[in-house]
């Protein structure tokens, strides 16, 4: 008899990801023929199926998880198919101290993690500023940790446990914000070292998979604090538009995300190019090294200029988290209403001034 349908939707997930992994980590690719040696040990996984592990030095991924049922899950389904891939696996918990006894809780889940057979297994503790609000601060202090962890390992990538759900809350998120396509393409499957293995799958598969292993959940609750934008979003504004307009939102959702990244991923390509050519146009013509031709810009379609634009400030040291469009679309300006109007501020010190025909961006130096 196969395992539950729950998990074994999560186990084909998260094998996805892990052969992508494999086959540019694992020499020989990820279906190499094994090592001629039998495995250094053998342990079991929740469902008491046996589990070989990978053999020391084989690349490692590392699970983020806080011990609710989407990162259980998760951590579950990689201790049992890395392996199989020639992959390590290992975890890290993120304790936030936000709540009484959350020390005591990591340490716990820790211990559980290590009996799946996951290794190396940690925990990090942080302290989580005021920027940018609590939900913001957390998740700063979360991925400094989590990175930190990544690169003292040596880890190929890191797993996350993020879900349909939470893929179509984003969403939500990014068009109330007002913040563009690229804020309503969601999350990606793949940035940078970490990865997203469970987009594709509902959080209630999760909850199920972890049931029907026996695997212990934590709920945090901040996910049903009001407090936070997010856990209003997940139980009170999504539960009204699956009322009001039939079931089947999320998935809608998440579907709309997936066309808004294909579209943005090419958007994002055609500015790369933009961007070259309205440098070198600047250059061309006798204007000073690194700025941007306004002739050039002004000719692009808006979406492309925004992007040139949004990548000059950013590169120039304004933080993308608080660059928002209205600061893009007040540069955009400088080409396409200009009037003879002075610098512009932008965060993180950035100045934009017009000169000769050329936009510049430049950090301004406080004063001594």
């Amino acid at each position: 008899m196969g395992p539950h349908p729950a998990v074994a939707a999560i186990r084909l997930a998260v094998r996805r990801t892990l052969a992508d992994l494999a086959r540019h980590a694992v020499p020989g690719g990820a279906f190499a023929a094994p090592p001629p040696t039998p495995p250094r040990q053998v342990s079991a996984d929740p469902t008491r199926l046996p589990r070989a592990q990978a053999p020391a030095g084989a690349p490692l991924v590392l699970v983020a998880c806080s011990g609710g049922a989407d990162s259980m899950a998760l951590a579950v389904a990689t201790a049992f198919e890395a392996p199989k891939l020639g992959l390590r696996a290992g975890a890290v918990t993120v304790d936030h101290g936000l709540q009484p006894g959350s020390a005591d809780r990591a340490r716990d889940l820790a211990d559980r993690l290590r009996a799946l057979g996951l290794d190396p297994v940690e925990t990090a503790a942080v302290g989580v500023g005021r920027h940018g609000g609590p939900e913001n601060a957390a998740r700063t202090a979360r991925y400094a940790a989590l990175d930190e962890a990544a690169a003292r390992h040596g880890a190929v990538a890191v797993l996350l446990g993020h879900t349909r759900d939470d893929q179509a809350e984003t969403v939500l998120l990014g068009l109330a914000r007002g913040s563009g396509a690229r804020s309503l393409a969601g999350m990606p499957a793949a940035t940078g070292r970490y990865r997203r293995p469970l987009l594709e799958v509902d959080r209630s598969a999760t909850r199920q998979a972890c049931a029907a292993q026996g695997v212990p959940v934590w709920d945090d609750p901040h996910n049903t604090d009001p407090a936070f934008t997010r856990s209003r979003v997940r139980h009170e504004v999504l539960p009204v538009l699956e009322k009001h307009l039939g079931g089947g939102v999320v998935q809608a959702l998440a579907r709309t995300a997936r066309l808004f990244r294909d579209d943005a991923d090419a958007l994002d390509a055609w500015a790369d190019l933009a961007e070259r050519e309205v440098r070198e146009a600047c250059t061309a013509d006798g204007g000073p090294d690194g700025g941007l031709d306004t002739g050039r810009l002004a000719a692009l379609p808006p979406a492309v200029r925004r992007r040139v634009l949004r990548r000059a400030a950013v590169r120039a040291g304004s933080p993308p988290g608080d660059l928002f469009a209205r600061h893009v679309e007040a540069v955009e300006q400088l080409v396409t209403g200009w009037r003879g109007q002075g610098p512009l501020h932008l965060p993180g010190g950035v100045e934009v001034r017009r000169r000769c025909g050329s936009l510049f961006f430049r950090t301004q130096t406080p004063n001594a």
